[in-house]
């Protein structure tokens, strides 16, 4: 049994080939507010700037704690980027969309050329 779960557990792309797609993996403990909170603004977030070129992995560490050694896990929630490379970390609920598209590399720092 997969203790993680998928919001899209078959990507139309393969990640491997596309330089383009996004797998995101958020570390979360339960149904807590904060967890629902970086669920729902992670979904938000990708459809409105990653649509179609994303697959999002949910881990609960509630029922698999040791899932955090792996990404070295010190906080939750937690969003790593596995996929473009290189692997980037966000911690927080996600609510600031500035800071996860900086932290994603997607749009680059205000301060930088």
């Amino acid at each position: 049994m997969n203790d993680t779960t998928s919001e899209d557990p078959v990507p139309e792309t393969d990640p491997d080939r596309d330089p383009n797609h996004y797998h995101l993996r958020l570390y979360v403990a339960g149904q807590t507010t904060k967890s629902l909170a970086a669920m729902t603004n992670l979904k938000r977030f990708c459809e409105e700037h990653l649509a179609g070129r994303y697959d999002i992995e949910v881990a609960d560490l509630m029922k698999n704690p040791q899932l955090a050694a792996g990404d070295q896990i010190l906080a939750i929630p937690t969003l790593v980027r596995r996929l473009p490379s290189p692997l980037k970390r966000i911690i927080g609920d996600l609510s600031n969309t500035e800071k996860v598209l900086v932290g994603l590399d997607i749009r680059p720092r205000a301060d930088q050329p």
